[in-house]
C-alpha cells in the first residue's frame, strides 16, 4: 500500500539486541527465527525468560501446560517468583546499577524529581511496609487513581511486593467510572491524589474519589491520599490516610521487619486493568507475575531495542495499558523511565521537543493523534528540531494516516530514526504486530508479527488471505495473554475464542500486502460493508486527512435501505482554516449544502472509487477521544444513530459529544 522509507543498515545485526540474540540462538535470518518462535512456542518463551534474566525463587517444572486449552494456558507451571525481583532486585547487586536512574519525572509546572534503582527500591519497601501495617493480604485489590507521578509507580510496585492486585484507573475518570471499577474489583484499598495540573488549571482528584465512594455499593476500608499539590481537600479521619505522613512513619522502621517480596506462583495475578466494553460494562483483564512483565519487557528489548541506560518516554496514563507497559519495559531492561505529568504542547508547542532534548530521551512513544495536533505548528516545521540521542520512535493506539506518519519520520526522525509501529492491546500485555528493526519499514505499516505471536489475516471462512482485508487472528497462546476477565470467564471466552475453535480473534481489520507488510484499517466491528464492498474506516480516514483542509477524521458505518451500509464521516479542520469557525453551524445541515463537505465527499470518491463515496461529511470542532488519543468510533456511531452510548468513562473530552450531529435531530 505504501513505499518502503527506512531500511536497516548493514551492521544492524551487531547493533541491536534482537540481531545479537537471534545469532546467539543459531539463526542467520529473521524469518527462520520467527517461524521457529511460533512453531515451538514453549521453546521460544523459555528463551525469552532466560534472555531477560528472570529471577525465580523456585524453578518452574514445565514451560507450558495446555490441558485447559489455548484460552487458558499455564505458563512456567510450578515456578515461584515476584516480579519485583526482576524489575528492581537484579539491579541492586552492583554499585553502578544501584545508582542508575530508574525514574526521571517532570511536572507541567517545571518541577523535576528523580529516583535511582536503589532509591526506588527503598521507597517501594516503605510503602509495602505501610500496606502490611494496614492489613493488606495477598490477593487484596488496591485501586490506583493517580496522575503520572513517581508515587504512582511506587504504589503500583509496592502492591506487587506484598502479593496484592493493582487496579490502575485513568486519572481523568469521573465518579461513575471510578465507582464501576471499585465495585467490579471489590477493591479493599484506594490510593489517589489531591489533584494535578492540566494546561495550568488545577484538577481536583480527591473530590472525584470521594464522590465515587458515595455512589458505589462497595465499601473501601482506607483511602490513601498523595498531597501532590498540597490542596485543602475534604477529609474523613476514620477512612483517609495522608501518604506523606504514612510513608514517613514507615521510613523509621527497619526494612527487615517487612521481609522479601512475597513469593508468588507464576500465574498469580498482580493487576486487573479495565478496558471499555461495547455493551457499557468494562472488562477487567487479569495479568500475572510471569505474564505481563515478561511480554512487555520482551517487546521493549527485542522490538524497540531498549537496553540498559536508555531513556523511555511514552505519553500515556497508568490507567491505560501503556502505563504499566512502560514500567516493565524500562525497569526489567535496566533503563530509565521518564514520566511527564502534563500536556506536552503547553505552554507552547515546543514543550515536547524541550522535554526530549533536556532529558536525553532515546525512545519516544506517542499516538498518531498527538502528531496530527503537533504538525500544524509553524515552529515545529522550520527544520530546527535536533534530537541526536533519539534512536527509536514508537506509536500505538490507532491506525496512522500516511501524511502524519511521514511528518513524524521527516521532521522528528530526519528520515533516519525508525518508527516502531506497535499494535496489540490490554489483553495482549503488549503487541501483536510491530516493526522489527531487522527488516525494512513502510509508511504507516507493520513489517512483521512480533516474535512468538502466531498472527495471520483470515477471511470470513477462516482462510489465510493476502492483499485483501480480513480479521487479525492469533493461532497459538503467548506469554502475557490475559488470564481471562475478572470473575467473567465465560465473557472472556465469548469475546475472543468463540468464532473459530482455539483461535484468538482480536477484533482488528487488517490487510497484508504482497510484500508482507501489514496495515490496520480499524476495528473489525467498525468495518463498513458498502453494497458488498468491505472497507475499514481507517482507509477512508487516511484519504480524508490527505486533503489540505483536514486535520483529522473519523468514519463510521450506518444502515442504508439500498446499500445496506454507508459511510458517514466526521472531520476536524486545521485551526487556521476559515471554515473551522463555522463548523458548529453546519452540524445539523444537509451535507450537500456545504461546498467543503461536498468537496470532501468527492475527494474520497475520486481516490477510493465512486461506490465508496461517503454518504455524509460533517465538520466538527473535535472528536471524542481517550487520553492516549484513540478516537471513539463506537461513541460517534451511537450518538449519530440516537442509541445508548454505553460506557463513556474512557473519553477524555466528553464535551465533544455535544457537538455531534444526530439523526434524531434531522
Amino acid at each position: 500500500m505504501h513505499s518502503v522509507v527506512w531500511k536497516p543498515t548493514d551492521d544492524i545485526w551487531e547493533k541491536t539486541r534482537l540481531g545479537q540474540w537471534i545469532r546467539a540462538l543459531g539463526f542467520r535470518d529473521y524469518e527462520s527465527f520467527y517461524m521457529r518462535s511460533i512453531e515451538d512456542i514453549a521453546w521460544f518463551w523459555q528463551e525469552v525468560e532466560r534472555a531477560l534474566h528472570i529471577r525465580w525463587r523456585f524453578p518452574y517444572e514445565k514451560v507450558l501446560n495446555l490441558t485447559d486449552g489455548p484460552a487458558w494456558p499455564r505458563w512456567f507451571e510450578g515456578g515461584r517468583l515476584n516480579l519485583i525481583d526482576s524489575a528492581i532486585g537484579q539491579w541492586l547487586t552492583q554499585s553502578d546499577t544501584r545508582k542508575r536512574l530508574a525514574i526521571l519525572w517532570e511536572g507541567e509546572n517545571g518541577d523535576q524529581r528523580q529516583l535511582t534503582y536503589e532509591e526506588l527500591s527503598s521507597y517501594v519497601q516503605r510503602v509495602a511496609s505501610g500496606f502490611v501495617k494496614l492489613g493488606v493480604e495477598p490477593g487484596d485489590r488496591i485501586a490506583l487513581y493517580l496522575p503520572m507521578i513517581p508515587e504512582t509507580v511506587v504504589a503500583f510496585l509496592a502492591v506487587a511486593y506484598v502479593g496484592a492486585i493493582a487496579v490502575p484507573m485513568f486519572s481523568g475518570y469521573g465518579k461513575e467510572a471510578i465507582a464501576t471499577r471499585l465495585q467490579s474489583s471489590r477493591a479493599r484499598f484506594f490510593i489517589t491524589a489531591d489533584g494535578f495540573f492540566r494546561r495550568g488549571k488545577t484538577i481536583r482528584m480527591k473530590e472525584q474519589a470521594d464522590a465515587a465512594l458515595m455512589i458505589t455499593k462497595h465499601a473501601v476500608e482506607k483511602m490513601i491520599v498523595v498531597p501532590y499539590l498540597n490542596l485543602d481537600v475534604p477529609w474523613d479521619d476514620e477512612r483517609d490516610v495522608n501518604w506523606q505522613d504514612w510513608v514517613k512513619f514507615h521510613e523509621k522502621r527497619p526494612h527487615h521487619d517487612l521481609g522479601e517480596p512475597r513469593t508468588m506462583y507464576s500465574d498469580d495475578p498482580f493487576m486487573i486493568i479495565y478496558t471499555s466494553g461495547t455493551t457499557g460494562r468494562p472488562k477487567g483483564a487479569v495479568h500475572t507475575h510471569a505474564g505481563f512483565p515478561i511480554k512487555a519487557a520482551s517487546d521493549a528489548a527485542f522490538g524497540m531495542d531498549i537496553r540498559e541506560k536508555d531513556r523511555l518516554f511514552w505519553i500515556t496514563d497508568m490507567g491505560w495499558m501503556m502505563g504499566p507497559f512502560v514500567v516493565f519495559a524500562a525497569l526489567m531492561n535496566g533503563a530509565t523511565m521518564f514520566l511527564y505529568d502534563g500536556v506536552v504542547d503547553y505552554p507552547e508547542p515546543k514543550r515536547i521537543i524541550t522535554l526530549l532534548q533536556e532529558h536525553a530521551i532515546t525512545h519516544w512513544g506517542m499516538s498518531p493523534t498527538l502528531i496530527r495536533s503537533l504538525m500544524v505548528h509553524a515552529e515545529l516545521n522550520d527544520g530546527s528540531i535536533s534530537l541526536p540521542q533519539l534512536r527509536v520512535l514508537a506509536s500505538t493506539g490507532e491506525p496512522w494516516d500516511p501524511k502524519s506518519w511521514e511528518w513524524l519520520f521527516e521532521r522528528i526522525g530526519k528520515r533516519k530514526t525508525p518508527i516502531f509501529n506497535y499494535s496489540g492491546g490490554t489483553e495482549i500485555s503488549g503487541g501483536i504486530l510491530g516493526n522489527v528493526l531487522l527488516k525494512p519499514i513502510s509508511v504507516a505499516g507493520f513489517n512483521s508479527p512480533l516474535p512468538g505471536m502466531a498472527a495471520e489475516v483470515w477471511n470470513e471462512k477462516g482462510e489465510h488471505v493476502e492483499d485483501t482485508v480480513g480479521e487479525l487472528i492469533i493461532k497459538k497462546p503467548w506469554v502475557g495473554q490475559t488470564k481471562g476477565f475478572w470473575e467473567e470467564a465465560k465473557r472472556y471466552e465469548e469475546t475472543y475464542w468463540s468464532r473459530w475453535p482455539g483461535v484468538w480473534v482480536h477484533g482488528d481489520w487488517v490487510k497484508k500486502d504482497k510484500e508482507g507488510f501489514f496495515y490496520i484499517l480499524g476495528r473489525s466491528d467498525d468495518t463498513l460493508n458498502i453494497a458488498g464492498k468491505r472497507i475499514g474506516p481507517g482507509e477512508i480516514e487516511s484519504v480524508l486527512t490527505l486533503h489540505p483542509s483536514v486535520k483529522e477524521a473519523a468514519v463510521i458505518g450506518v444502515p442504508h435501505e439500498v446499500k445496506g451500509e454507508v459511510a458517514v464521516c466526521f472531520v476536524v479542520l486545521h485551526s487556521d482554516d476559515i471554515q473551522q469557525k463555522d463548523a458548529r453551524l453546519s452540524l445539523h445541515s444537509d451535507p450537500s449544502t456545504s461546498m467543503l463537505e461536498q468537496d470532501l465527499k468527492d475527494w474520497v470518491g475520486e481516490r477510493l472509487g465512486k461506490s465508496l463515496t461517503p454518504y455524509a461529511v460533517y465538520l466538527v470542532p473535535e472528536l471524542p477521544k481517550t487520553r492516549n488519543g484513540k478516537i471513539m468510533r463506537r461513541i460517534l456511531r451511537s450518538v449519530y444513530l440516537g442509541q445508548d452510548t454505553g460506557d463513556v468513562s474512557s473519553i477524555d473530552n466528553a464535551h465533544a459529544l455535544r457537538y455531534l450531529p444526530s439523526l434524531k435531530g434531522k
